[in-house]
């Protein structure tokens, strides 16, 4: 699991003390020079000392200090080193600290809009927080024109990110303008999107590669708001994603398997069939054991294998209905062999981790592995493919 936060292991920075997003650049450097965003990365080879900010490691700070006297210069830990040309970090002064916000290398970058969210979803990863965190957006307008127009992904994730409102709205439009061939995924719970006005305005950005990833947990209401904590939550989501599809977006349904919804998988197929057979995916995701998951075990965990019927009725039938559907976050030798070929290494690779049963698997490299949080619950069926 690589490390995406920490602290400097010492900086000297002069006068200036507000956090700011800074583009790691090199001698490779392929993209427009940013006064005030661009960090040369010191990795021993003196090549771009006019920027403004210096970055480097702890074995090569006394060198940097010298070459770099008048520069801001950050020096990181260890743990960083897989940073390199084209990363961008969050640099905080006066507590010197690192977060990483993008890296070039990566199959797929997260933007994290707000912590502020109108569901209290039993197994949320990112639990939500009543907070004025503004500057995020701000920060991602910041962000965005410095990132390569080649970037393979990005998601835009809460929170509940369309909570911000305008904000919103700009992060798409400069996406749209700085990069217009990388698909754009919002992860939203849907709910805002009944507003019509609001729903045509998201269209009509026009980013021709974007779409939205939005949570139904059970064909039965009750069952959804029961696990997003939210009374009315299902009703108003599926006016969301009817809006949505009346205008022509994208739309993906997210379903996350565990103890609360697994019985009810297949009758969720069914509804789906029946009443959204015009989305553009559909996907079953495993359990990430991490935020209010850890505090709910009790309630959601169960082994994945236990459930292995249940999502193999509901992936075959949305097949057989010719509706694009997929398995995230699953092990292959957990599901149903009939259904292997639906799923996909989904987990994000910075947390993406294999356990010791899956030494000598013939089909490691197509299977997803684990979140590096499954140490806390894990199958008792784990057993490596011999051919």
């Amino acid at each position: 699991m690589l490390r995406l936060s920490g602290f400097a292991a010492s900086a000297s920075i002069g006068d200036f003390s507000q956090r700011v997003a800074l583009r790691l650049v090199t001698a490779q450097s392929d993209q427009a020079p940013n006064c005030d965003h661009d960090a040369y990365l010191f990795t021993g080879e003196v090549t771009h000392p006019e920027c403004r900010w210096v970055v480097t490691f702890e074995e090569l700070q006394s060198e940097a200090a010298r070459l770099f006297p008048s520069q801001r210069l950050i020096v990181l830990p260890a743990y960083f080193d897989y940073l390199g040309e084209g990363d961008v970090i969050r640099f905080v002064p006066d507590r010197k600290a690192v977060r990483v916000l993008f890296r070039k290398g990566a199959s797929a970058n997260y933007f994290l809009v707000t912590e502020r969210c109108n569901h209290l979803c039993l197994m949320c990863s990112q639990p939500p927080k009543d907070v004025d965190d503004r500057w995020l957006a701000r920060e991602i307008l910041d962000v965005l024109p410095l990132l390569p127009a080649t970037t393979p992904f990005l998601g835009i994730t809460g929170g509940e990110p369309t909570l911000v409102g305008n904000d919103f709205f700009d992060i798409l439009v400069s996406a749209r303008d700085h990069l217009p061939s990388t698909p754009i995924h919002v992860l939203s719970n849907g709910r805002t999107f009944k507003d019509k006005a609001f729903t045509e305005r998201y269209q009509a950005v026009g980013h021709r590669r974007l779409s939205v990833g939005i949570p139904i947990y059970s064909a039965d209401p009750e069952v959804h708001d029961y696990v997003v904590q939210s009374k009315g939550a299902f009703d108003e989501t599926i006016r969301g994603i009817m809006n949505l599809k009346s205008v022509g977006a994208e739309v993906e349904i997210r379903v996350v398997v565990h103890k609360q919804t697994y019985e009810g998988l297949a009758d969720l197929s069914d509804f789906i069939f029946r009443n959204l057979t015009f989305v553009d995916h559909v996907t079953f995701m495993g359990l990430e054991i991490t935020g209010y998951t850890r505090a709910n075990m009790d309630k959601l965990w169960m082994d994945p294998y236990d459930y292995r019927s249940e999502l193999r009725a509901a992936v075959q039938y949305l097949a057989a209905a010719r509706i694009n559907v997929s398995v995230y976050n699953h092990q292959l030798c957990l599901l149903d062999g009939s259904i292997h070929k639906y799923a996909k290494r989904s987990i994000s690779d910075w947390k993406n981790e294999y356990v010791d049963e899956c030494t000598g698997c013939s089909r490691r490299s197509e299977c997803g592995g684990f979140f590096s949080s499954s140490n806390l619950a894990r199958s008792s069926h784990i057993s490596p493919f011999q051919y």
